[in-house]
């Protein structure tokens, strides 16, 4: 039941970082765009505790309210698994409404570069911040934890992997990088 009122922009915020990623990486293209929740993530962002039919009609009034924006918002699921098909005017909005510059373009630009070193990637962090988290990790799942401290200029978890000739990295929200792999 949903006990509480939306945070709309804080999901729409993680909607715009994920295809701004998704453009940095890949390079900027007018295109459908799938973007996968789980149940878990979705309540977490609307400040709920929705059932899957909770958050189907929750799904459907915020892609009402975004229509004018982001353009038709097709929402289906599978178990407790929701995909949100954005059409090809979403990527172009965001394309046209964000900045073309800042950290992600400098951490993923360095982190793209061969034989990047973990030093090389904290001082992407350290340029925009001197309350930057940097922890060696040993459970086998990846080999540093990186974030900004204090949220600023964003709140994700990035866990990086040294793959010998070049890094791999993954984003987490806070939340879901606790729910992975404990509080940090």
């Amino acid at each position: 039941m949903r006990e509480n009122k939306c945070d709309d922009q804080k999901f729409m915020r993680n909607i715009y970082d994920v295809i701004k990623e998704e453009q940095i990486k890949l390079g900027y293209r007018k295109e459908v765009i799938r973007l996968y929740y789980p149940l878990q993530s979705l309540n977490r962002f609307f400040d709920s505790s929705c059932d899957v039919k909770e958050m189907c009609d929750l799904l459907g009034e915020f892609a009402e309210s975004v229509k004018d924006e982001l353009g038709t918002i097709d929402v289906s699921v599978k178990g407790e698994r929701f995909c949100l098909r954005f059409p090809e005017e979403t990527s172009e909005y965001i394309h046209q409404h964000t900045e073309q510059s800042g950290f992600l373009y400098d951490f993923i630009a360095a982190i793209s570069k061969h034989h990047v070193s973990i030093d090389e990637i904290l001082d992407q962090f350290k340029k925009y911040s001197n309350e930057v988290h940097f922890e060696k990790m040993d459970h086998g799942e990846f080999d540093y934890l990186i974030y900004f401290e204090n949220g600023d200029p964003d709140e994700y978890r990035y866990c990086l992997t040294d793959e010998g000739c070049h890094m791999i990295y993954h984003r987490f929200t806070a939340d879901d990088y606790n729910d992975a792999y404990g509080a940090q």
